[in-house]
């Protein structure tokens, strides 16, 4: 889930067929990280119990839900197992190697067919079912996120510098796991899945290229799920809600100028600091008095920039910050709010001030019909007593914002904060100490291929 949205410029990458050598860098040259030693991407072997219990023929859809929890325990031992391989080796952005080899790998173990993208690392699959039908898409992010891990685990990054904190491992691994399942299952679809394995979350548009590529071409989709796991949730909890689900993020930037000079005569100078800090606090007071609290809108500033020594004042300080709404009305009063106050600050002050709003991912929509019936399910994997219904959305963002523009659909969490973590500090997403609780993951399988088994039944 994205914070931010980054704006470093990213090479897409070139187009190439998967194979299941070493992968190497897609432009030439070596990989812009250090591995310790090079990661094995033979799939893992899949636990014969599972195997033995589950291929069994069923016709009854109903039945086949309520075992699928158990199905999804009794294979959790391999999906921990490629999530620890997936967290060892972290990729940033587009441009995930390993990754998309190790996913094609897992895939073809199961006798699907990966198909790489063209601009970027992403994979996609279509498990066929027996019978013709729609289709539904099923999203797992892969990439992961710049910083450096210090959680003590024993499966810990070995990328200096690069982390999964936000769990996007344990969503390739949930989603292999329920491709399994469904694999299993093909008797019971009356449709396809498409499963979709996508890079570049993390303020990168991954969505939105393997859209552009063509992700929904040529293919009857008619439903689309993510989900995300966190720790703001007891592990083992499934959280939704209808409507806005994640806020839109566009990233403010604002270089106010003034004149600089001596620090003992600020009368002689036009001070862009003093201009600066009324600025920040006008834009927090204009989002209290001017938007609607059952409609909100965050801006914060997050740098401030300026100055070289104490005793003089600078020529200019630069602001950057993000703007999060949870509707399209007001993101674009926002946009309009921040210039004008700016403007009126600037003009008060004798300052120039120069603002630029650099639209990034849109509000999440769940659609009220489809989270409706995927709450149906989840009461069925997990029981009434551990779905949370949010009552707001949350200010974070998401690019698979992009793909419900064009799919009805729903993103839902799935709680990964460990039983003995205290709520009030367990770390959070993106913290470089945030632990998930790992046999979370067996719900997340169970959710990903119940909803594919009940849409593909006409359920």
């Amino acid at each position: 889930m994205a914070g931010t949205v980054m704006t470093s410029s990213v090479r897409p990458a070139a187009s190439r067929t998967l194979t299941d050598g070493r992968p190497s860098s897609r432009h030439g040259s070596p990989l812009r990280f250090h591995i310790t030693k090079p990661p094995s991407i033979e799939p893992v072997a899949h636990n014969a119990l599972a195997a033995d219990s589950d291929t069994r023929a069923m016709t009854d859809t109903t039945a086949s839900l309520a075992e699928l929890r158990a199905a999804a325990e009794a294979i959790l031992p391999d999906v921990i197992e490629i999530r620890r391989r997936i967290h060892r080796y972290p990729e940033l952005g587009l441009d995930l190697p390993v990754t998309q080899a190790l996913v094609a790998a897992e895939l073809r173990a199961l006798g699907l067919e990966p198909r790489p993208g063209d601009m970027t690392t992403s994979v996609t699959a279509v498990i066929e079912g027996d019978r013709p039908g729609p289709t539904i898409l099923l999203r797992g992010d892969m990439d992961a996120l710049p910083l450096q891990e210090d959680t003590g685990l024993d499966f810990a990054s070995e990328v200096g510098g690069q982390m999964h904190a936000c769990g996007h491992d344990t969503h390739v691994a949930m989603l292999l796991g329920a491709a399994r399942l469904l694999v299993e299952r093909r008797g019971l679809l009356a449709g396809n899945v498409l499963l979709m394995f996508q890079p570049g979350e993390e303020g990168f548009f991954g969505a939105k290229f393997m859209l552009e590529e063509g992700l929904l071409d040529g293919q009857d989709v008619d439903r689309a799920v993510a989900l995300h796991i966190s720790t703001r949730y007891p592990a083992g909890v499934l959280a939704l809600r209808p409507g806005p689900m994640l806020a839109s993020a566009d990233r403010i930037a604002a270089t106010v100028r003034g004149r600089g000079g001596h620090a003992s005569t600020p009368h002689l100078a036009l001070d862009p600091i003093t201009v600066a800090a009324e600025l920040i606090l006008a834009w927090q007071t204009a989002v209290t008095r001017s938007v609607d609290v059952f409609d909100p809108a965050v801006v914060t500033i997050t740098r401030v920039t300026g100055g070289t020594t104490n005793n003089i004042i600078p020529e200019s300080v630069e602001l950057e910050g993000t703007i999060r709404t949870v509707s399209e009305k007001t993101r674009a009063f926002m946009r309009e709010l921040v210039e004008r106050v700016a403007a009126g600050i600037a003009a008060a002050h004798g300052a120039t001030i120069e603002v630029e709003v650099v639209a990034g991912y849109p509000v999440t929509v769940n659609d009220p019909a489809a989270t409706a019936w995927f709450r149906e399910i989840a009461v069925e994997i997990v029981g009434e007593e551990a779905i949370d219904d949010l009552a707001a959305p949350v200010m974070g963002a998401e690019d698979f914002s992009y793909v419900l523009q064009e799919v009805p659909g729903l993103m839902a969490f799935v709680g990964g904060r460990p039983a003995e973590e205290d709520p009030a500090t367990a770390p959070q997403n993106h913290s470089n100490r945030v632990v998930f609780d790992e046999p979370s993951m067996a719900v997340g399988v169970a959710a990903y291929a119940a909803a594919a088994l009940r849409h593909l039944s006409g359920g």
